[in-house]
């Protein structure tokens, strides 16, 4: 559409030009419309033929600037259609060019894996909403009936890091799983999460059963066509008989325990077991297997575990058998902070450094659960609800915990006075909130060696 419309533009702009010189020979010099629309003609082409009739002295300097604007005109004739053909051979992709830019510019947009008829319908939702989205299908044609409903999409795998990356999953705040396949949105999931902490993810299940396994793997929360469906008809049918009941509003099912990957360390009790009697061993529930020679999603249950496998793993209630699989128990580590998303970021990023994350949103509760749980770091915010982070300090070090805890206060302004209060209250270092996550974890990870 693009190469047309430009080469289209072209020869209207080449066409007008010459009915206005046309135009202008009958107006000033009387010339009849065929011999005028012969001198324009001639005139913009510059071929150098001769005159038909003699001109006046306007009808010279109208030539003057008849043949300039010709001049310019032809340029731009010349360099759209050259321009476009060379497009259209070498890329023969303009639109895909486009549609990239297009993601590169996108910040806080939604991700829509799978364009079938679920897909289809949230992404009309979506645009009537005026939210940006973009769509990752791999089906044949599913791209060009992108491109014709002027959807921004990626054509690929959306279990691939790289689609996802070139979807700007970086940058963007949620992401549907609507693939027809059950694992497939397991693994969409689990990459998803891995790259984006703090993304809102809905999944779609068809069976009851993956449901667990899918909000576990990081879904905020789980959908199901079937079962949407069901409460719709149940819904109207109820409301049309006067009999609508607040149960059966559908509520999102969300999961508190969050999956990991540990590492079956050589003094584990695991080595040979297979991975059902892991499940009952541990209290958890296998998510996923790694080791050299494979990556598997939904393990077999008679697969037998191996010293070096990693466990992709969540919890069903005693974590810190979950998280011993190695066979040392997990170091803790307490977060206080009263932002939501920075306490979920954080617990995802400790929890894949080998620690067992707690966390509080306020000042009271962050110093009971340290006193509680005794962790060998504690990351505290500056501002909090209560008391603040400066004074948990304060109480902290008035204990006397020794060189056992460490204590990181997480502060918003870069001042060189606020730090050293925090140092002077107990803290063993000063860390400025930036989005840049990896400054915290390097800091932690040098704290603990």
């Amino acid at each position: 559409m693009f190469f047309i419309n430009k080469i289209t533009f072209s020869l209207l702009l080449l066409s007008s030009t010459i009915i206005i010189g046309a135009l202008g020979f009958s107006f000033i010099d009387k010339y009849p419309f065929i011999d005028a629309l012969y001198m324009s003609v001639i005139t913009i082409t510059t071929v150098g033929f001769g005159e038909i009739y003699p001109l006046s002295e306007w009808g010279r300097l109208f030539t003057v600037v008849f043949i300039l604007l010709g001049f310019v005109v032809l340029g731009f004739v010349g360099h759209s259609i050259v321009e476009s053909l060379l497009e259209k051979v070498w890329s023969g992709n303009v639109l895909e060019k486009r549609m990239k830019k297009q993601v590169a510019s996108l910040t806080g947009h939604h991700i829509i894996c799978g364009f079938g008829r679920v897909g289809e319908v949230a992404s009309e939702h979506l645009e009537e909403a005026g939210a940006d989205f973009v769509v990752i299908d791999a089906a044949s044609g599913t791209h060009e009936k992108c491109q014709q409903k002027g959807v921004i999409s990626v054509e690929g795998d959306a279990t691939r890091e790289s689609v996802l990356l070139e979807a700007g999953i970086k940058k963007a705040s949620g992401l549907l799983a609507l693939v027809d396949s059950d694992p497939l949105n397991l693994f969409i999931v689990l990459t998803a999460r891995e790259l984006n902490p703090t993304l809102h993810i809905i999944a779609r299940s068809e069976e009851k059963q993956t449901e667990k396994k899918i909000l576990r793997a990081g879904a905020d929360s789980i959908i199901s066509p079937f079962d949407s469906a069901g409460r719709q008809i149940a819904g109207d049918l109820l409301t049309a008989t006067g009999k609508v009941r607040d149960g059966l509003v559908q509520r999102a099912r969300k999961t508190t325990s969050l999956p990991e990957w540990v590492v079956v360390g050589a003094e584990s009790d695991i080595i040979g077991k297979s991975i059902h009697e892991v499940e009952i061993l541990l209290a958890c529930e296998v998510l996923g297997l790694r080791n050299n020679t494979s990556d598997l999603l939904q393990p077999a249950e008679d697969i037998v575990v191996k010293q070096d496998d990693q466990l992709f793993v969540v919890s069903n209630g005693e974590s810190d058998k979950c998280l011993a699989v190695n066979g040392v128990s997990p170091r803790k580590i307490v977060i206080v902070d009263d932002n939501p998303v920075i306490i979920r970021l954080f617990t995802r990023l400790f929890q894949k450094e080998g620690y067992h994350p707690f966390s509080a949103t306020n000042g009271e509760e962050g110093f009971e659960l340290i006193l509680q749980e005794n962790p060998s770091v504690a990351v505290i915010d500056y501002m909090l609800p209560g008391i603040s982070g400066l004074d948990i300090c304060r109480k902290l070090r008035a204990i006397n915990f020794g060189d056992q805890l460490k204590l990181i206060v997480f502060t918003a302004e870069n001042n060189g006075d606020l730090r050293r209060q925090c140092l002077e209250a107990g803290a063993d270092a000063v860390i400025v909130k930036s989005s840049e996550a990896q400054e915290i974890i390097k800091t932690v990870r040098q704290m603990a060696r």
